[in-house]
């Protein structure tokens, strides 16, 4: 377990161990402005010893970017002192801290409390499940957007974060481009892979050229969906360099591969060793970056069983996990309900005290502890 301990460094990124707060979205910033709630919220985490915290899907300035007023925004005045609080905080307690950036596209959905005059909008005007919804994107569309996540990220820089995080998974907006099912273009941002993978890519290389060389950009991307868990944006290891390379050459440092299983493997399929490996052990493989690895940690019930009468979850071991950091799977770990959970997880399992996790339970899902 010590190698989890162990200091890890990119770019603008210093940190004391391997751990990182998962991104979770917790609606607790009226008027999209983070209080000081919040800010005591992460500030505890890190205090509990986790080495960075990715923070919670944060609205870039786009009007149709998100549906809820008590999510923060990464623009305006009075957001962006808010999240200073934060970074504040988190950097009192020897943690760093990066903002998840985020647009929800057609999951938005069509009746949006956040500017519901303002009509959703995805690559192709499709929802998940591939019946028509909002807006298809127009060129002119994709210029303001990509202009939008470079103001985020250079809020970010300016507001004293260590890095960001892009949040291209899970069926949102920079996935619905990745996903053959929510991207029916016919211009250059659709048909191959090469060419849904170009407007995600292009973000990249815009915020990349904006922050500078230095700046670590992490991109969280996923194979399933919110609506489809067996969802693939690559059905072969090929497929997902094709997919994941473009992405490494416009600017990204680490990527963060969103499962709801760490343990479970990303091509079964496969035959030997292949078939074993985990989804960030096929990305480090692939691209030679380092990799984020979360889903489950220490817990025996998937997180999507949090919003259900079946939300709570017990306390489990995490041999699997050190056996996959042990065969260089990846290189940090992304803990979620566990740290909403138990600020103290990742102080306890190093002072030997895991028998004194405390077991998720749906209301800390409800409340800002």
């Amino acid at each position: 377990m010590d190698g989890l301990f162990e200091p890890f460094d990119v770019k603008s990124l210093h940190l004391r161990n391997r751990f990182a707060m998962a991104p979770m979205t917790r609606m607790f910033s009226p008027g999209g402005i983070p209080t000081r709630d919040v800010a005591e919220y992460y500030r505890r985490r890190a205090a509990g010893g986790v080495g960075l915290i990715i923070t919670e899907g944060t609205y870039i300035p786009d009007p149709a970017a998100g549906p809820a007023t008590s999510v923060p925004r990464h623009y305006g005045e009075q957001s962006l002192a808010g999240w200073k609080a934060v970074v504040d905080a988190v950097h009192s307690e020897g943690g760093q801290i990066i903002p998840q950036l985020w647009h929800l596209g057609v999951s938005r959905g069509d009746k949006p409390e956040l500017n519901p005059d303002i009509e959703s909008v995805s690559p192709s005007g499709l929802d998940l499940d591939g019946t028509a919804a909002g807006r298809a994107l127009t060129a002119a569309d994709l210029d303001a957007l990509r202009d939008a996540w470079v103001s985020a990220a250079v809020n970010a820089k300016a507001t004293g974060f260590d890095g960001i995080e892009l949040h291209g998974a899970h069926g949102y907006l920079l996935d619905q481009f990745l996903w053959e099912r929510t991207n029916l273009r016919s211009d250059d941002f659709g048909g191959t892979v090469e060419a849904r993978v170009r407007f995600p890519a292009e973000v990249v290389a815009a915020i990349r050229e904006a922050v500078g060389p230095d700046l670590a950009i992490v991109y969280r991307y996923s194979q399933w969906k919110s609506s489809d868990y067996n969802a693939r944006i690559a059905a072969t290891p090929d497929e997902l360099a094709r997919v994941l390379t473009p992405l490494v050459r416009a600017g990204v440092d680490i990527l963060h591969p969103s499962t709801r299983r760490h343990w479970e493997p990303a091509f079964p399929e496969l035959s030997g060793t292949d078939g074993e490996l985990g989804l960030a052990g096929w990305t480090k493989k692939i691209t030679g970056l380092p990799t984020i690895t979360v889903g489950s940690v220490g817990l025996d019930e998937v997180f999507t069983t949090s919003f259900t009468g079946r939300g709570d979850s017990n306390v489990t071991g995490i041999d699997r996990l050190l056996k996959q950091h042990a065969g260089g799977e990846f290189d940090l770990v992304a803990l979620g309900r566990a740290l909403l959970a138990d600020p103290e997880w990742v102080r306890k399992l190093r002072e030997g005290r895991s028998d004194e996790h405390i077991a998720y339970r749906q209301e800390h899902q409800r409340t800002l502890t």
